[in-house]
């Protein structure tokens, strides 16, 4: 199994960036799949899901800004991130998991830094 994000950078307060998850070696579209972050001194947490069938959720720290979607014929999970924020830098994580699987499978990670 291989998650594969892209798309992390250093991008100003209020900016923008599209983040990409590539996954192989699972079955793509009856995973849910899901995006992390953690900054640094804290915990993992849940930023945006998407079930197999579409449907999203978002922690409220980034809903109205964060957008996750899927592309089901590219393997492929995104998050569209508007209106940045410096609270928002963390490193961001893709996770693909089957229905009543536990942790799920984890990318490497890709780093956001928003700053001025």
């Amino acid at each position: 199994v291989q998650l594969v994000e892209s798309g992390g950078g250093l991008v100003q307060p209020g900016g923008s960036l599209r983040l990409s998850c590539a996954a192989s070696g699972i079955i793509f579209n009856i995973c849910t799949m899901g995006w992390y972050r953690q900054a640094p001194g804290k915990q993992r947490e849940l930023v945006a899901v998407i079930t197999s069938g579409g449907s999203a959720s978002y922690d409220d720290a980034v809903k109205g800004r964060f957008t996750i979607s899927r592309d089901n014929a590219k393997n492929t999970v995104y998050l569209q991130m508007n209106s940045l924020k410096p609270e928002d830098t963390a490193v961001y994580y893709c996770n693909a998991r089957y229905s009543g699987q536990g942790n799920g499978y984890w990318g490497q990670g890709t780093q956001v830094t928003v700053s001025s």
